[in-house]
């Protein structure tokens, strides 16, 4: 069984930053790309950033030069740094990743995370 476990969500004040980490546990063979998506009340989930296993990373334009996405491999952790934020990146952000496990070497799965809610203030 695998999970994905965010954390270091909350709230802050326009302008302030928050980190946000997401664990990746259970019987992990390989973790291909990772990326946080984020769903808006009344919105659709969209994607923030990805990072795929060779450290390539991309953006969304809305968060480009103040968001900045990073993996530990040795710890199966990725991280979203997120600065200069603003009301409108209020959401629930969610961690994905496509990933093998011991069980099928493989078949690369989708998974994805329970989300933490980050709110900005204005």
């Amino acid at each position: 069984q695998v999970q994905l476990v965010e954390s270091g969500g909350g709230l802050v004040q326009a302008g302030g930053s928050l980190r946000l980490s997401c664990a990746a546990s259970g019987s992990i063979f390989s973790i291909r790309t990772m990326g946080w998506y984020r769903q808006a009340p009344g919105k659709q989930r969209e994607l923030v950033a990805t990072i795929s296993s060779v450290n390539s990373t991309t953006y969304a334009d809305s968060v480009k030069g103040r968001f900045t996405i990073s993996r530990d491999n040795a710890k199966n952790t990725m991280y979203l740094q997120m600065n200069s934020l603003k009301p409108e990146d209020t959401a629930v952000y969610y961690c994905n990743a496509v990933l093998t496990t011991a069980q099928a070497l493989y078949q690369p799965k989708n998974y994805w995370g329970q989300g933490t809610q980050v709110t900005v203030s204005s």
